[in-house]
């Protein structure tokens, strides 16, 4: 059965993975080649719709940008 999002808010941690992202000092191609690393491919344009909150995010993607963000998953959902 496909996804329906009727939502243009696709995720709830695009924004953070942003504002972690430029914390450290990595572009989006940066963390997209450390996540292939790990064997989760999210190539640089879906990191961009991830941060901009059009694209979903898979539980492994999850984990993955949580690893590699060094960042607990729960903190990824907190808005501050």
């Amino acid at each position: 059965m496909p996804r329906i999002i009727e939502s243009s808010q696709k995720n709830m941690i695009g924004k953070k993975v942003r504002q972690l992202r430029i914390e450290k000092n990595m572009t989006q191609q940066e963390l997209s080649a450390k996540l292939e690393t790990m064997a989760i491919y999210i190539c640089r344009g879906s990191i961009s719709r991830i941060e901009d909150q059009s694209r979903t995010i898979t539980d492994i993607e999850l984990y993955g940008l949580s690893q590699v963000l060094s960042t607990p998953i729960e903190e990824l959902f907190q808005t501050r």
